[in-house]
C-alpha cells in the first residue's frame, strides 16, 4: 500500500479507547487532527491511515469523522463525502443555520418565504416576513426625523 512503512513506524501513535472505538492520536496534532509525515511530508494522519486500510480517497471528497473526534485516526469512523455533506453533518453555524426549519420569530423557513441573497453568500437565508418587517420599521424611523 501507498504508506504502509509510514503506518507501521507510527502504531504507537495513537491509543485505542476501548468504549467508542477511537483511535486517539496522541503524537503531534493540528487543529486537533493528528499528523505524521509520509511521502516526504507532513499530512493529516486520519487520511493517511484511511487509505492505508480502506484505499484512496476519492477525488473532490473529504473524510468526515462520523465519531465526532477530530483526533480519531480509525478508517472506519471516516466516511468520504462532499465538502457540502461534511459541514452539513457537523456542529458549525453554517451546519445549525442549514438545519433551521424556522425563524426566530417562528415564522417557516421555506418555499415562498426564503429570501436569498442575489450574490455572495449561497448558504445565506432569511425570513422574508420578518426582512419586510424590518423595512416598514426602518422607514418609519426615516419618516419620523
Amino acid at each position: 500500500m501507498k504508506h504502509e512503512t509510514h503506518v507501521a513506524r507510527h502504531a504507537d501513535s495513537f491509543h485505542v479507547d476501548m468504549v467508542t472505538g477511537c483511535w486517539n492520536w496522541t503524537k503531534t496534532k493540528s487543529n486537533g487532527y493528528g499528523q505524521m509525515y509520509a511521502g516526504g511530508r507532513l499530512q493529516p494522519a486520519h487520511r493517511v491511515l484511511y487509505e492505508h486500510y480502506r484505499g484512496p480517497i476519492p477525488d473532490g471528497l473529504h473524510l468526515d469523522h462520523t465519531c465526532r473526534n477530530r483526533s480519531c485516526v480509525n478508517p472506519w469512523h471516516l466516511d468520504a463525502v462532499t465538502c457540502r455533506e461534511n459541514v452539513l453533518r457537523g456542529e458549525g453555524i453554517s451546519a445549525k443555520r442549514a438545519r433551521q426549519t424556522h425563524c426566530i420569530h417562528g415564522h417557516e423557513l421555506s418555499g415562498e418565504n426564503v429570501y436569498r441573497p442575489p450574490r455572495g453568500k449561497p448558504w445565506w437565508r432569511q425570513c422574508k416576513k420578518c426582512r419586510r418587517e424590518l423595512k416598514r420599521r426602518a422607514r418609519r424611523a426615516r419618516s419620523a426625523q
